[in-house]
């Protein structure tokens, strides 16, 4: 249970600095795992972005402010990290609905997002289908895109359009056809992330397979490093099937195990059958240690 420790560590970290000026890293460091997985954990743990918890959380206790005590309302902007009343106030009606002067004088109903508590089932689960395995290091080549790591919209958005572009111009074609048998299959790949990247709090999103030759024109190479994986069976059509998975691998198996995160790329594996088949077999790979 350190992992599900560490994490709320974090998120006690950020409350108790909700008014001050956070970092992701700052943040990050109370868990002791890098900017980029803290964010993906979380948002997968939660289903929202470590800026969007940090946003409704301030805009939940300013509400309260507002509603029992006189303070100013360009107060409140400043305090809870709005430059202008007018930025808060357009944030305050999107969350709240109401204006911050309309909710004061007519005392309305606010929208209250509560602090986060990280709560993980461990018994009465459905079983989970994964191996162990090792593998030395090998060869990925294909097309990768960057991607913001707080963008979650935009990543929901932008990922599937580049797996529909590779499925309609051919290339996951080419990449099937490509494959050495080191790891079977197409795989998505999130991570590589530089220490530029980190700092620019981006990703590298790649779409590519395992294969040791030349580079083949227009596509780019990836070393996965040599790893210790936990490998899991995910069944069922996309992209519920996989969403599901992940979310299960960070509430209930990464608590309930001995195993972290060992930092390096992870990636999902699909086959070449029909993605909205009740029957699809893919398979989700985390490096451990």
């Amino acid at each position: 249970m350190a992992w599900v420790e560490s994490i709320q560590k974090a998120i006690e970290y950020m409350e108790q600095n909700i008014v001050e000026d956070m970092t992701i890293d700052s943040i990050a460091e109370q868990a002791n795992v890098s900017p980029f997985h803290f964010q993906r954990t979380f948002a997968v743990l939660t289903e929202m972005t470590v800026g969007d918890y940090l946003r409704r959380r301030r805009l939940t206790l300013a509400g309260e402010e507002l509603l029992t005590t006189d303070a100013k309302i360009i107060d409140l902007a400043y305090k809870y990290g709005y430059d202008t009343p007018e930025a808060f106030s357009k944030a305050f009606r999107r969350q709240h609905g109401v204006s911050p002067s309309e909710a004061r004088k007519y005392k309305r109903k606010l929208q209250s997002y509560n602090r986060l508590i990280i709560q993980v089932t461990l018994k009465g689960a459905e079983p989970m289908k994964y191996s162990v395995v090792e593998k030395n290091a090998f060869q990925i080549v294909g097309i990768k895109r960057e991607f913001a790591c707080v963008a979650e919209e935009e990543n929901v958005v932008g990922i599937p359009e580049l797996w529909e572009e590779v499925n309609q111009n051919g290339t996951s074609d080419r990449l099937f056809q490509l494959n050495d048998g080191v790891v079977k299959g197409v795989l998505g790949v999130c991570g590589g992330v530089s220490d530029e990247q980190e700092k620019a709090n981006v990703f590298d999103y790649w779409v590519a397979t395992s294969y040791a030759g030349k580079v083949p024109e227009g596509m780019m190479s990836l070393e996965i490093p040599a790893s210790k994986w936990a490998v899991f069976e995910v069944n069922g059509p996309m992209p519920a099937a996989m969403q599901n998975a992940w979310k299960r691998i960070f509430s209930e198996w990464f608590p309930s195990t001995g195993y972290e995160h060992a930092g390096t790329p992870e990636f999902e594996l699909y086959t070449d059958e029909n993605p909205n088949s009740p029957d699809l077999y893919s398979e989700i790979w985390i490096p451990i240690k």
